[in-house]
Protein backbone atom coordinates (compact mmCIF):
# COMPACT_ATOMS: atom_id res chain seq x y z
CA UNK A 1 0.00 0.00 0.00
CA UNK A 2 0.89 3.40 -0.75
CA UNK A 3 1.79 6.33 2.10
CA UNK A 4 -1.58 8.54 1.68
CA UNK A 5 -3.82 5.18 1.66
CA UNK A 6 -2.18 4.28 5.11
CA UNK A 7 -2.87 8.28 6.06
CA UNK A 8 -5.89 8.02 5.07
CA UNK A 9 -7.96 5.58 6.86
CA UNK A 10 -9.95 5.62 9.82
CA UNK A 11 -8.02 5.35 13.19
CA UNK A 12 -9.61 3.87 16.36
CA UNK A 13 -11.29 6.96 18.08
CA UNK A 14 -12.76 7.52 14.47
CA UNK A 15 -14.10 3.83 14.14
CA UNK A 16 -15.93 4.09 17.23
CA UNK A 17 -17.51 7.91 16.58
CA UNK A 18 -18.84 6.32 13.44
CA UNK A 19 -20.29 2.54 15.35
CA UNK A 20 -22.01 5.41 17.97
CA UNK A 21 -23.61 7.39 15.41
CA UNK A 22 -24.76 4.75 13.43
CA UNK A 23 -26.41 2.87 16.35
CA UNK A 24 -28.18 6.22 17.34
CA UNK A 25 -29.35 6.05 14.09
CA UNK A 26 -30.71 2.61 14.09
CA UNK A 27 -32.36 2.93 17.15
CA UNK A 28 -34.37 6.60 16.61
CA UNK A 29 -35.07 4.40 13.18
CA UNK A 30 -36.16 1.62 15.58
CA UNK A 31 -38.75 3.94 17.13
CA UNK A 32 -42.01 3.87 14.61
CA UNK A 33 -41.93 0.13 14.50
CA UNK A 34 -41.58 -0.04 18.55
CA UNK A 35 -44.67 2.10 18.61
CA UNK A 36 -46.30 -0.16 16.09
CA UNK A 37 -45.57 -2.96 17.99
CA UNK A 38 -46.71 -1.34 20.97
CA UNK A 39 -50.10 -0.59 19.55
CA UNK A 40 -50.40 -4.11 18.73
CA UNK A 41 -49.98 -5.71 22.31
CA UNK A 42 -51.90 -2.85 23.43
CA UNK A 43 -54.99 -3.88 21.49
CA UNK A 44 -54.36 -7.82 22.47
CA UNK A 45 -54.29 -6.52 26.01
CA UNK A 46 -50.73 -6.63 27.00
CA UNK A 47 -51.02 -2.70 28.11
CA UNK A 48 -48.44 -2.67 30.71
CA UNK A 49 -46.05 -4.57 28.13
CA UNK A 50 -46.87 -2.00 25.10
CA UNK A 51 -45.77 0.59 26.60
CA UNK A 52 -42.89 -0.92 28.10
CA UNK A 53 -41.48 -1.54 24.62
CA UNK A 54 -42.33 1.79 23.19
CA UNK A 55 -40.69 3.79 26.53
CA UNK A 56 -37.76 1.29 26.32
CA UNK A 57 -37.12 2.11 22.55
CA UNK A 58 -37.72 5.76 23.02
CA UNK A 59 -35.27 5.62 26.28
CA UNK A 60 -32.50 3.77 24.36
CA UNK A 61 -32.68 5.64 21.08
CA UNK A 62 -32.15 9.20 23.79
CA UNK A 63 -29.37 7.75 25.60
CA UNK A 64 -27.31 6.55 22.00
CA UNK A 65 -28.33 10.16 20.53
CA UNK A 66 -26.92 11.81 23.88
CA UNK A 67 -23.55 9.35 23.65
CA UNK A 68 -22.94 10.15 20.26
CA UNK A 69 -23.66 13.68 20.69
CA UNK A 70 -21.26 13.83 23.45
CA UNK A 71 -18.30 11.89 22.31
CA UNK A 72 -18.75 13.85 18.57
CA UNK A 73 -18.00 17.16 20.65
CA UNK A 74 -15.12 15.15 22.19
CA UNK A 75 -13.96 13.46 19.09
CA UNK A 76 -14.20 17.00 17.57
CA UNK A 77 -12.18 18.71 20.42
CA UNK A 78 -9.18 16.12 20.19
CA UNK A 79 -9.38 16.89 16.59
CA UNK A 80 -9.33 20.53 17.19
CA UNK A 81 -6.70 21.15 19.72
CA UNK A 82 -4.24 18.55 18.44
CA UNK A 83 -1.44 18.99 15.58
CA UNK A 84 -3.18 16.75 13.18
CA UNK A 85 -5.67 20.02 12.71
CA UNK A 86 -3.39 22.61 11.64
CA UNK A 87 -5.21 26.15 12.47
CA UNK A 88 -3.62 29.09 13.66
CA UNK A 89 -5.93 31.58 15.57
CA UNK A 90 -5.45 35.17 14.68
CA UNK A 91 -5.22 37.61 17.39
CA UNK A 92 -7.24 40.51 16.82
CA UNK A 93 -3.73 42.95 15.70
CA UNK A 94 -2.53 40.39 13.22
CA UNK A 95 -3.00 40.77 9.57
CA UNK A 96 -5.03 37.53 7.55
CA UNK A 97 -2.23 38.53 4.44
CA UNK A 98 -5.25 39.10 1.97
CA UNK A 99 -5.11 42.35 0.01
CA UNK A 100 -7.30 45.00 -0.18
CA UNK A 101 -8.91 45.17 -3.76
CA UNK A 102 -7.22 48.17 -5.84
CA UNK A 103 -10.36 49.21 -7.34
CA UNK A 104 -13.51 48.13 -7.19
CA UNK A 105 -15.27 50.53 -9.57
CA UNK A 106 -17.89 52.05 -7.05
CA UNK A 107 -17.82 56.24 -6.85
CA UNK A 108 -19.31 56.29 -3.04
CA UNK A 109 -16.30 53.90 -1.31
CA UNK A 110 -14.53 56.11 1.13
CA UNK A 111 -10.87 54.83 1.35
CA UNK A 112 -9.38 54.63 4.69
CA UNK A 113 -5.95 54.54 6.09
CA UNK A 114 -5.02 51.37 8.80
CA UNK A 115 -5.27 54.17 11.67
CA UNK A 116 -8.85 55.36 10.63
CA UNK A 117 -9.94 51.60 11.22
CA UNK A 118 -12.30 51.07 14.37
CA UNK A 119 -12.73 48.23 15.95
CA UNK A 120 -15.69 47.16 17.40
CA UNK A 121 -16.10 44.40 19.71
Amino acid sequence: MTVWYADRTAGRPARAMIGVTLLALLLVAAVPVALLAAVVMMMLGYVVGGLAVFGGSVLAAAVAVALAGVSGMRHLRKLLSGDSFRVVWLDAGQDTGVAEPAGTGYSSVVRLDRSEYSEVR
